[in-house]
């Protein structure tokens, strides 16, 4: 049996998503070489994993990747094909070479160094960056067992592999949303959307003003000064759904995303089925029992399958420093700034800001490349 070999490299990437690949793109510019690890066996690969009518809900202009634009034939809300492509393309100018197969088993920090040892190999790094996503495992709520078919939104696709003439989506946030939206544009009969807590949701564009530009507008004020002014000018173009359902909710967009990190539903096309009748409303799933999803106020109903939209957790346990992440499991320091105690390492990719995840991502990728560039 041959004893594994440790590589000493300087600086490694853990993630080829859009936020390691920005990462790696921005340290290749300042003459570093980083090593970039991946589960997947190829670039981006969760954005080929989605349900197939995914958009971008921030345009094309905001979600471009430090260094290159997205091209203008994407249009102006992005595919999530044409965004996979952009990936690919992306690393390929850039000239960064993942290595795939490498699942994250352990980090830990030992000698003034980190040890990350994956599933195809051990590494000691002078600079850390994770960037394995906000997204990065599919999070199911403790319903029980029962024998009603339960997928994962992370599984989803489209209508058509579910096969389905009744579906109950559980989750109110925009995958939710969206794949409510998709399931009636299908022609799926019965569709029920289970709310726990009533979301504030957003028209996608103001006039010709993408909704999420004018947050980078409104990023420098106080929360007690723009929320108000967003809760108005929504209320405005989305109207009270009350009546159909969907009360308004208890804080406004900005409230919500600054004090929770969740981004509010940006309407494509659901404020329109909720007033056409076309989805119920109903309260929040509690478990299943046998055929049957029992949802918060008593109610039974038996659909064909229940879609869970109902969200993602980070999955940082191979960190084996559980003070560096907060009670969400999500890390408490972004992009350049030097996370307390654990010296070389950086996050980049785990903000959801109204303005955009993956515009956040390059601004976190830039400065984690200035401070380790500083730091070289």
């Amino acid at each position: 049996m041959i004893a594994s070999v440790t590589r000493e490299v300087d600086v490694v990437v853990l993630g080829a998503g859009a936020a390691g690949l920005a990462t790696a793109a921005c340290l290749r510019r300042r003459g570093l070489d980083p090593v970039v690890l991946d589960r997947g066996d190829h670039v981006g690969q969760v954005w080929h994993e989605r349900y197939d009518r995914l958009h971008l809900h921030t345009p094309r202009v905001q979600s471009a990747l430090p260094g290159l634009r997205l091209p203008a034939g994407a249009g102006r809300w992005v595919a999530r094909d044409d965004f996979a492509a952009y990936l690919a393309g992306y690393a390929q100018v850039h000239r960064i070479r993942p290595q795939f197969g490498h699942d994250v088993e352990r980090v830990v920090r030992r000698g003034g160094r980190w040890d990350v040892r994956t599933s195809a190999g051990s590494f000691r790094v002078r600079e850390l960056v994770v960037a394995t996503g906000h997204a990065n495992s599919p999070a199911l709520p403790d319903w029980g067992r029962g024998s009603v078919r339960v997928v994962h939104s992370a599984a989803y696709r489209n209508p058509g592999r579910l096969g389905a003439r009744s579906v109950l989506v559980a989750g109110a946030g925009n995958s939710g949303a969206e794949i409510v939206v998709d399931l009636l544009e299908h022609g799926v009969a019965d569709v029920l959307w289970s709310v726990r807590t009533p979301p504030p949701v957003v028209p996608r564009s103001l006039g010709p003003v993408p909704a999420t530009l004018l947050t980078i507008v409104q990023q420098p004020f106080p929360t007690a000064l723009v929320d108000p002014l967003s809760r108005w000018a929504a209320a405005r173009s989305v109207g009270d759904l009350s009546a159909h359902g969907l009360p308004p909710a208890r804080i406004g967009p900005v409230a919500r995303t600054r004090t929770t990190g969740e981004p509010p539903v940006i309407d494509v096309g659901i404020v329109a089925a909720l007033r056409a009748g076309r989805v119920r409303v109903v309260p929040a799933v509690t478990r299943l029992e046998g055929a049957d999803v029992v949802l918060a106020e008593g109610s039974r109903h038996r659909p064909d399958v229940v879609v869970a939209a109902t969200g993602f957790s980070p999955a940082l346990g191979f960190l084996e420093h559980p003070d560096l992440l907060d009670r969400s499991g999500r890390p408490r320091t972004h992009g350049g700034a030097s996370t307390p105690g654990a010296p070389g390492l950086r996050f980049v990719g785990f903000r959801v800001p109204a303005r955009g995840a993956l515009f956040e991502a390059g601004r976190d990728a830039r400065a984690a490349a200035r401070a380790i560039t500083r730091r070289a």
